[in-house]
């Protein structure tokens, strides 16, 4: 089965497939149907992932999933992929798409944010679903919707699920820096958590705030040696959160046979070494997230009007318990259910904001 765009309109196609080698475009399906994309009637989504590989059990494989989903609900005709292995290469790569006649590109990551704005605005006739990249307050276009998540609830549950798992009555979250707004929605969630189900439980967050925050995401040691100041000074539950800094943290909690919570995205696949001691992870639900935005961009072309332009947000919820459920008590898992689904009903408010953490 070849792999390749055949449409003649398409601009600078000899460099635009030598770029889909390079970057290794994956498509599902024949030449022939993926042609037609130019049609009107007929609607392609193509997926340019974060830089990595689309299984990566985050968010790339998760907004993969959201794509086959809306094909066999009949939101899309065609879907296919980019796998991007160089951060660079992001404009580039969604211009591969652009020039094929897609209808609808959804791009993975915060540090795709810019790339997807800067293509959204040139090509208004098109739609974009970034996910989790949060628009400009005043600056939206009517063809993007950035798909964003209450990391505040995220916190807030692995406090929650912290408090009511310690048996030293102390817990701690390590997390970048809080110059970057979404870990401190972490942890001051992660600190509301906690009090809500006792304020007697002691709750220390760090935040990576030494160094520039391009370095505070890929600073392992770091994130090792703060989960060992926590561990050392009592703390029995480890809430860690972004890039290897926190994966570090939940790795060295739980070789140290201490408790260890994740988030965003399933930590037991994502962070393998911390999987024995993994209670479980709080989750950015991105699959149902992006496949309702296709369908509503697909009712769209019909409609004008429909498509939710501007910050989109999405659902969290909970990850399975997988290892650790038999030392979880029932009792425990149900409250932090309800707890989950009051938070998503509004029922239960953490007091924060994403716009004023």
């Amino acid at each position: 089965m070849t792999t390749t765009f055949s449409r003649t309109e398409t601009k600078h196609s000899s460099l635009r497939l030598t770029l889909l080698l390079a970057g290794a475009l994956l498509l599902s399906g024949c030449t022939p149907e993926a042609s037609r994309c130019s049609r009107p009637d007929y609607f392609c989504v193509g997926l340019v992932t974060q830089a990595g590989r689309r299984d990566d059990h985050a968010y790339n494989q998760a907004a993969w999933e959201a794509l086959q989903q809306a094909r066999a609900e009949g939101q899309a005709d065609w879907i296919a992929s980019i796998e991007t292995v160089d951060a660079r290469d992001y404009g580039e790569n969604i211009g591969v798409f652009v020039d094929a006649g897609y209808d609808l590109i959804v791009t993975v990551g915060s540090d795709m944010g810019e790339a997807t704005r800067s293509l959204a605005a040139k090509y208004p006739y098109l739609y974009f679903v970034g996910v989790d990249q949060a628009q400009p307050a005043g600056g939206t276009l009517p063809n993007l919707a950035g798909i964003v998540f209450p990391e505040d609830q995220l916190g807030f549950l692995a406090g929650a699920l912290a408090a009511m798992m310690t048996r030293s009555g102390r817990v701690g979250a390590v997390l970048v820096s809080d110059a970057w707004p979404p870990a401190r929605l972490y942890g001051d969630g992660f600190r509301a958590g906690t009090a809500y189900i006792s304020p007697q439980v002691e709750a220390t967050v760090v935040y990576h705030d030494e160094v520039s925050l391009d370095k505070t995401f890929s600073d392992p040691a770091w994130g090792a040696a703060q989960s060992d100041a926590l561990l050392d000074a009592g703390a029995d539950v480890i809430f860690a959160a972004e890039g290897t800094t926190g994966a570090q943290a939940l790795l060295t909690a739980a070789r140290r046979r201490a408790s260890v919570i994740g988030t965003d995205v399933d930590q037991f696949y994502a962070s393998p070494g911390a999987a024995p001691e993994l209670l479980t992870s709080t989750l950015k639900l991105v699959t149902p997230a992006v496949a309702g935005l296709i369908g509503v961009a697909r009712q769209s072309q019909a409609r004008e009007g429909l498509f939710p332009s501007g910050d989109y947000e999405g659902q969290v919820g909970l990850a399975p318990y997988h290892e650790t459920a038999p030392t979880i008590p029932p009792k425990v898992m149900k409250r932090l259910s309800d707890l989950s689904q009051a938070l998503s009903l509004g029922e239960v408010q953490t007091g924060l904001s994403n716009s004023n953490p």
